[in-house]
């Protein structure tokens, strides 16, 4: 799938074709799960598979926890999150997510990405930002377009020449309808790109 897109993308899009040759393409190892995913966006405010500072793989390290789950969060809660310095609204998050995923077992894989949005959209605090994130890093759906990303509007007006004093997200859009069902892949390209030129500085 990723040689289709890889192929539609570099056609579709000339800016784009170019970033495809330059770097290699950005495999993610995602871990499946959506409890874990959720924790690490709320915590640090990045999901862990982009986090630079990795403020949550320390705390899970400091509860000498590999993986948070519902049942060693008692643990983690008490040798890590304490320090945390977690402001009310981010730990009543965390409470809602807790109660959501006790009362509720989802295949998450089973479900489509407007139901995945409709459910995690229930709990209290979690946004859309989060929503895509999860959709796209965690379940690897293959048509997310998180606008509203803090790095994607930094990187897209670089590579596009877009403006961003003047409704940028509208041009975004314009761009993202470009790629298709492929809007993932093109994030993730764009994205590692970015990583790639902070790199090489």
């Amino acid at each position: 799938m990723s040689t289709q897109g890889k192929i539609f993308l570099s056609t579709a899009d000339e800016k784009l074709a170019h970033i495809i040759s330059l770097i290699p393409e950005p495999l993610v190892e995602s871990t499946g799960d959506v409890f874990f995913d959720l924790m690490s966006c709320i915590l640090e405010q990045q999901i862990h598979y982009r986090s630079t500072k990795k403020t949550f793989a320390k705390m899970l390290q400091r509860a000498e926890i590999d993986r948070l789950t519902l049942q060693n969060f008692p643990a983690f809660e008490a040798k890590a999150l304490g320090d945390a310095k977690l402001s009310l609204s981010k730990y009543e998050t965390v409470l809602a997510v807790l109660d959501f995923f006790t009362e509720n077992k989802l295949d998450w894989n089973a479900l489509s990405d407007d139901a995945i949005r409709q459910q995690l959209s229930s709990i209290k605090g979690i946004g859309k930002w989060t929503i895509d994130m999860i959709l796209l890093f965690t379940l690897n759906r293959p048509n997310v377009f998180p606008y509203d990303d803090f790095h994607l509007k930094q990187v897209m007006p670089r590579v596009y020449g877009l403006d961003p004093s003047s409704k940028l997200k509208a041009q975004m859009l314009e761009i993202a309808s470009l790629w298709g069902n492929h809007r993932s892949l093109a994030v993730k390209y764009l994205l590692s790109w970015k990583d790639h030129q902070n790199k090489v500085k």
